[in-house]
């Protein structure tokens, strides 16, 4: 378990270009890589659509040791409901702070040096204004959870992550698989979780051959597995083995074989332009405009 290392969460965004602006202008994160695909995900990566999607992994380096993003765009789709299941991701970065002001993009200080802020479609960030880590600034994902205890139980007891903190008081607890590594925070909400339609997805790696003993080992505690052991085939690239799994709250788990996926995650140079070109020839939204339609809410 000494192996396993947090590395994405997982977006579903609306607004492409103004969620890249947020990224890139305000996080000041890069793009790792980008892909396009004509059908949907065999694990349901871009949610339960099948048509057209793109993946935009954007963060401050490698999955190797940075914990990032995954966007997930699918064309036609314009917003999504949120729930209370993702409560934010806090980073270290006074630079993403003055980036925000700099921009206009809306800040609220919620604790001494702490600015709370949006990306499009909703989604919460805390921003610490302080000096830039040099590892990786992203601290912590925060999750919401109906029952703390049983929280914790199921992402330590089963899922083998060390707990740093706990708070009975405030009701939260804060895990994770190294001490070099993002976080991951349990925040009970006081009532039951609510993922919406914009449900987002936590990924972790482990050795490929520990895939099929965590699937072994979810169906003798009668714990929810999604997608059972499964390869994904992503073209040109590494086919990579994972196991998608649900916590007693519905929040959605990858395990991901490690090996094929460093060979999957190297950082493409051209992940940029690739970005830039898609949201350039993507003509959705003037289609939708010419029709009087306006796209989908999900």
């Amino acid at each position: 378990m000494a192996a396993r290392r947090a590395l994405h969460f997982v977006f579903k965004v609306g607004d492409r270009a103004r969620t890249a602006r947020f990224y890139r202008e305000l996080l000041g994160m890069r793009v790792l890589r980008h892909e396009e695909f004509e059908e949907g995900c065999k694990a349901s990566c871009n949610g339960p659509y099948d048509g057209k999607w793109s993946k935009t992994m954007v963060g401050y380096g490698p999955e190797d040791d940075h914990f990032v993003a995954e966007l997930t765009y699918n064309y036609g789709i314009g917003e999504y409901r949120l729930g209370n299941d993702f409560l934010g991701i806090t980073l270290v970065s006074s630079q993403a702070v003055s980036n925000a002001k700099r921009m206009g993009w809306p800040l609220k200080e919620v604790t001494s040096g702490v600015f709370e802020t949006e990306a499009p479609g909703g989604y919460k960030f805390y921003l610490e204004d302080k000096e830039q880590l040099k590892q990786d600034p992203v601290w912590k994902v925060t999750l919401g959870v109906s029952n703390l205890q049983r929280s914790v139980s199921y992402w330590s007891g089963l899922l083998g992550m060390k707990i740093y903190e706990k708070d009975e008081e405030k009701q939260r607890a804060l895990l994770g698989y190294a001490d070099n590594q993002c976080k991951l925070e349990l925040q009970a909400v006081g009532g039951a979780v609510d993922h919406g339609t914009a449900f987002g997805r936590i990924a972790f790696s482990c050795a490929k051959d520990e895939l099929p003993s965590i699937e072994a080992l979810m169906k003798k505690e009668d714990q929810k597995i999604l997608t059972p052991l499964v390869s994904l085939d992503t073209p040109g690239k590494a086919t990579v083995q994972v196991v998608i799994l649900a916590d007693p709250d519905g929040h959605e788990i990858c395990f991901v074989g490690d090996e094929a996926f460093r060979e999957l995650s190297k950082v493409d140079p051209g992940g940029d332009k690739l970005l830039d070109d898609a949201m350039a020839a993507d003509n959705s939204d003037k289609w939708f405009a010419e029709h009087n339609r306006k796209k989908v809410s999900a």
